[in-house]
């Protein structure tokens, strides 16, 4: 489970994620990043109807949860990042959630990195 701080909660942060920041697509997720301040990371999720019904839902949160758990350590300081399950992930295994995870976080590190000229802030 991700840490209470590590967790978005509200409308402005998602929406500066989504509107603001990079996005990286997967068949089975996108992935929104940005950059906001020197807070640690934050991570939020959307997982719509169109995924599938309530309990499948709630399955899908909770293996992206435990994937980023994992992962919050790539990310840089003052990161919000919003994971959006598409429809495929409800049939998506734990493995293919956290292939596709991978591909899209590396992704935007990496054109992050070079936007950045190769340095890190």
């Amino acid at each position: 489970m991700l840490s209470r701080q590590s967790r978005m909660r509200r409308g402005e942060e998602f929406e500066a994620a989504v509107k603001r920041g990079k996005r990286a697509g997967r068949p089975t997720l996108v992935v929104h990043f940005t950059i906001s301040g020197e807070e640690s990371p934050r991570v939020g999720f959307v997982v719509s109807k169109a995924v599938g019904g309530a309990v499948t839902r709630n399955k899908v949160k909770r293996r992206l949860r435990h994937l980023m758990r994992d992962r919050l350590d790539a990310l840089p300081r003052g990161s919000l990042l919003v994971v959006r399950a598409n429809p495929p992930a409800a049939s998506a295994g734990f493995e293919q959630l956290a292939a596709e995870l991978d591909l899209a976080l590396a992704r935007l590190l990496r054109r992050r990195e070079s936007s950045t000229g190769g340095q890190k802030r």
